[in-house]
């Protein structure tokens, strides 16, 4: 599953996707298929605004309500918003999945991925807070032991 969410798009596929979309968009109609493929390569992107764009497009796809795309959107969703680092939104996505298909190991996979990263980066958190307060403490300390010479 870490292979899934920490692939990169080549930048020839992007520039494909991208220049499929963009001809479809000036015509008017952007199809189906031209989105969800611009979105999926978006995802894999290393920069955020790619990422972000990806994510609006494929919830754009799912608000349109296509059946035959909705779990890959769902999917894919929860991989960009874990590469976004947004855990919760990812979760919630992946969920969605479960709802659709109980037994469907992709979702557990990230599921799974998404709850240890949530849990490791809860306990960096709080790593980080509790130094913050050891930190203060000190200085607050130190402060007293000065001012009582």
């Amino acid at each position: 599953m870490e292979a899934i969410v920490e692939e990169i798009v080549t930048i020839e596929d992007l520039k494909k996707f991208e220049q499929i979309y963009n001809c479809e968009l000036a015509r008017g109609k952007v199809s189906g298929r031209s989105k969800f493929n611009y979105a999926w390569c978006l995802i894999r992107s290393r920069y955020t605004n790619d990422l972000r764009k990806g994510v609006y497009l494929l919830e754009e796809l799912l608000r349109e309500g296509n059946p035959q795309v909705q779990r890959d959107c769902l999917f894919y969703l929860g991989v960009g918003y874990y590469r976004l680092k947004d855990y919760t939104k990812a979760l919630k996505y992946v969920q969605g999945i479960q709802q659709i298909e109980p037994n469907n190991t992709q979702a557990k996979d990230l599921e799974q991925l998404i709850g240890k990263k949530m849990k490791r980066d809860g306990l960096m958190g709080m790593a980080i807070v509790g130094g913050a307060v050891l930190a203060v403490g000190g200085l607050v300390g130190a402060g007293i032991a000065l001012s009582k010479k």
